[in-house]
């Protein structure tokens, strides 16, 4: 067994892969950014390294810091997690021809090859498991996409080769949206996965969305894990998991559990991963396989009591499954529940900051915990919005969703917004409670209007702590031994010296990384900023370029979401601040227009 690991990623899934190595007596190694310097991963960790500023391209996906960091801290492996560089074959390859570090996951090779849809259509064809009807090799001009059209007819479905989680995938209804279509679906593959090629789908428009996990060794033995129900999700994201499906029946559940199983072993893969499967009409179809841990694996854990992680460490380190496929038994109902500080009732719009002023999760039989923060942390708004996962597990689905109303109920956060309240309304949702949502629910036959009235019910509000304006403090009072809950608000509250106050505190940093610059911006006109944090995707202006209202000037991706920006007013541009591939925060200016 490995005696030091380095874990490649942040937040909770790094907190949730030192845990398994404390429990196989394994030390543990944190990276950190600039931004994540005082995070929860590197509280936990053993020891800290930290491997650039705030960017992600130049710390998290820094393949080369991140290998230096391993060989300086003694790691004999890297354990990626989920996200970042995790299904990057190219690291996978890095760290494989590193001397003395193992790499925990599937071989590069194998990632390679199920990483690109096409390459993995392929294999699951040749084993047996259904495909939707669709390319095996990837097309490049809009009159391929037109002939696979006329065929298959519409909507269908422009894919990413490496792409996932609806990232990289545009759907076309008519014929006259294909050239833009598969552009944006290039543009995408490129920005994420540095790979603009794309493959055609015919496009199921109302499935349920079906993963089986599996779990497989250096020995030629592998086991599927029972599958999960990952149905709901608004463009193409999960956002509650489940499993057992409560929508399979017990036939198609062992056909596709067998299919998943089939495929991975005819890929000669190993380690923990996932294959996806679309179900419609009765008919399941293989999606994509995704070579990792995925977020929702730990619905599998409860049911199943097979603890994911400590199984890719032991088979990354040679061991053999240690049981066979009929000791796997799903015991109950198990569903997770991401919680993003996004504002469900604002169109789920991330968090721009605040600080934990109260984070008390809850407790008590069959609920679980995965997070990394603690109260009194900031809100670190650089990257993924997920800030923890609640897992309930109970004896059937009906116990699941009753305890998970009160879990939900207890969670107490403070300072600022989650997506609590969406949760408790959709345990109170007439089709997710039958199990009769579809992928395409929320997205498409969702009555909006609900959240607005959940979040008054049942959220909280961002809290600036350097905020000069109101104050509110809640206090408990007693009157004739009756306690009351009383909230009192003060004006103009003084600033805190937050520096003075922790100037006594001491951090170790490891690593070095540059310091961020700011960007000047030339020219007296109208500014267009930021407003969220996020990455240029594509910039569609060029300084001296006239604009109309409406024209877009630039294409901003944030949480996987590809958002126009717009000029406000006719004009010419004096200035652009920004390129592609640039990140940039909340406020920052883009382009200037006279």
């Amino acid at each position: 067994m490995f005696e030091k690991v380095l874990v490649a990623n942040r937040g909770e899934i790094a907190v949730r892969v030192m845990r398994a190595c404390e429990d196989l007596g394994i030390e543990t190694v944190a990276v950190y950014s600039e931004a994540d310097k005082h995070a929860g991963h590197v509280r936990y960790a053993d020891e800290a390294y930290r491997v650039g500023p705030a960017r992600a391209a130049e710390s998290y996906l820094d393949g080369e810091a991140i290998v230096a960091a391993a060989e300086d801290a003694g790691a004999d492996a890297i354990h990626p997690g989920y996200g970042f560089l995790a299904e990057n074959a190219d690291f996978a390859a890095r760290v494989e021809a590193t001397d003395g570090v193992t790499w925990v996951g599937p071989s590069s090779e194998a990632m390679a090859q199920l990483g690109e849809k096409t390459g993995a259509r392929t294999v699951m064809d040749a084993a047996d498991v259904p495909i939707v009807p669709g390319t095996t090799d990837p097309v490049t001009d809009a009159d391929e996409v037109r002939a696979f059209g006329d065929e298959h007819g519409y909507p269908l479905a422009i894919k990413a080769e490496g792409g996932g989680g609806g990232r990289g995938m545009k759907v076309v209804e008519h014929e006259s949206e294909i050239e833009s279509q598969l552009e944006a679906a290039k543009r995408e593959g490129e920005a994420y996965f540095d790979n603009d090629a794309v493959y055609l789908e015919r496009y199921l428009a109302d499935p349920k969305h079906i993963e089986v996990q599996v779990l497989a060794d250096q020995h030629g033995n592998v086991r599927h894990l029972g599958e999960r129900d990952c149905s709901l999700q608004r463009r193409h994201q999960k956002v509650i998991e489940e499993g057992p499906s409560p929508s399979l029946d017990d036939a198609m559940r062992d056909e596709i559990r067998e299919a998943a199983r089939r495929g991975v072993a005819a890929a000669d893969y190993t380690n923990a991963g996932t294959v996806e499967f679309l179900v419609s009409e009765g008919e399941f179809f293989f999606l994509e396989v995704n070579t990792r841990i995925q977020v929702e694996h730990t619905v599998t854990e409860e049911i199943t009591g097979v603890d994911i992680v400590k199984w890719q460490l032991r088979v990354a380190a040679g061991e053999e499954v240690s049981f066979d496929q009929d000791d796997v038994t799903v015991d109950g109902h198990a569903m997770e529940f991401r919680i993003n500080a996004e504002n469900a009732a604002e169109d789920f719009a991330p968090a721009t900051g605040g600080h934990l002023d109260v984070y008390d999760p809850p407790g008590g039989i069959g609920v679980r915990v995965d997070d990394a923060l603690r109260q009194g942390d900031d809100l670190v708004t650089d990257y993924d919005s997920m800030i923890a996962k609640l897992v309930v597990h109970g004896s059937d689905r009906e116990e699941c969703i009753s305890r998970a109303k009160r879990a939900l109920a207890e969670y107490d956060v403070e300072g600022i917004v989650t997506v609590v309240p969406f949760h408790r309304l959709m345990l109170e949702d007439d089709r997710f409670v039958d199990g009769e949502h579809t992928t395409t629910y929320l997205d498409e036959e969702f009555d909006e209007t609900r959240l607005y009235d959940a979040q008054e019910r049942w959220g909280s509000e961002s809290h600036d702590p350097n905020d000069e304006g109101t104050d509110e403090r809640e206090f408990t009072v007693e009157v004739n031994g009756k306690r009351f809950e009383v909230n009192v608000e003060s004006h103009d509250a003084p600033d805190f010296d937050v520096e003075a106050a922790d100037s006594d505190a001491t951090r170790p940093e490891f690593g070095s990384g540059d310091e961020e610059s700011e960007t000047v911006v030339e020219g007296g006109g109208e500014t267009v900023t930021a407003e969220m944090q996020g990455t240029i995707l594509s910039v569609d202006v060029d300084a001296g370029d006239t604009v109309e209202p409406g024209d877009v000037l630039v294409v901003l991706e944030a949480m996987k979401m590809e958002n126009d920006v717009v000029a406000s007013h006719g004009g010419t541009v004096s200035d652009v601040a920004v390129s592609e591939g640039d990140s940039v925060d909340m406020g920052d200016v883009l382009v200037v227009v006279e």
